[in-house]
């Protein structure tokens, strides 16, 4: 049969990215420490030559199907390189966006549930590069330092949403892994979110909440001093879901390296 979109294009106009987006499909996350199977939302994306009319939508799904059944951040490089030569691209990106779980327990009561995060991969390749990068989304209760100072009794607190993102090369693809990135997302509010809690539990929560208030400034920059004292190229954001306020406060900040 013709093959009309590998016909040649006269118009000479490089196209950055072309793809698909929105494709749902099941995989196993595996990155040595956590493996989970769920449900992942993912996009592929190439550059397409000026002289190529169109690219190969359908290779893109065969290239998920058989290399990313198992979805590892550390072999996300071969899998990129590979696709690059399946495609016959000169670049290629691939994200996964799928929800992680990981099991808590209550300070006092030591009840355990499940807490969820949101976790995407996106792997980018071309002729000369190559740059897996990591991000994690989590909520934290964050107390507002200045709430505190000012009250003679208690203070506004919220839940906060906090995301790291983690760039890392091909001969360190996955230089943070993602159980590090969720212990130090839910250690840099003024406590942890945790689905079940009893009496004495929120008692406790309470309290470290009181005990250690923070700005959403506050957030970003501890984490990120972490990264850096890693040697961690990164990017932070946090959001606070203001309890007294209209509107949101937000902070992000970036770093390379």
């Amino acid at each position: 049969m013709h093959d009309i979109q590998n016909e040649p294009d006269g118009r000479s106009i490089f196209i950055d990215e072309v793809g698909i987006s929105g494709l749902r499909y099941p995989l196993t996350f595996d990155d040595g420490h956590t493996r989970q199977h769920g449900i992942a939302d993912i996009a592929v994306t190439v550059a397409l030559q000026a002289e190529r009319r169109g690219t190969h939508m359908s290779r893109m799904i065969a290239l998920v199907h058989e290399e990313a059944a198992t979805l590892s951040p550390q072999e996300l490089p071969t899998v990129l390189k590979r696709g690059l030569t399946l495609l016959d691209a000169p670049g290629l990106t691939l994200t996964f966006t799928l929800p992680i779980a990981t099991l808590v327990a209550a300070p006092a009561s030591g009840q355990e549930s499940w807490q969820t995060h949101d976790l995407t991969l996106t792997g980018r390749i071309d002729d000369s590069n190559c740059t897996v990068t990591t991000s994690v989304t989590t909520h934290v209760t964050s107390l507002c330092p200045c709430s505190k100072a000012i009250s003679d009794y208690g203070a506004h607190n919220q839940r906060s949403e906090v995301t790291l993102q983690v760039t890392g090369t091909t001969d360190a693809p996955y230089p943070l892994p993602f159980h590090d990135m969720v212990a130090l997302l839910r250690g840099a509010g003024s406590a942890p979110v945790i689905p079940l809690i009893k009496r004495p539990d929120e008692r406790v929560v309470t309290m470290q909440a009181y005990d250690h208030p923070v700005f959403v400034e506050d957030i970003v920059r501890d984490i990120s001093l972490v990264c850096r004292q890693r040697g961690l190229s990164h990017a932070v954001q946090a959001r606070n879901l203001e309890s007294i306020h209209s509107h949101d406060a937000i902070a992000t900040l970036s770093y390379t390296g």
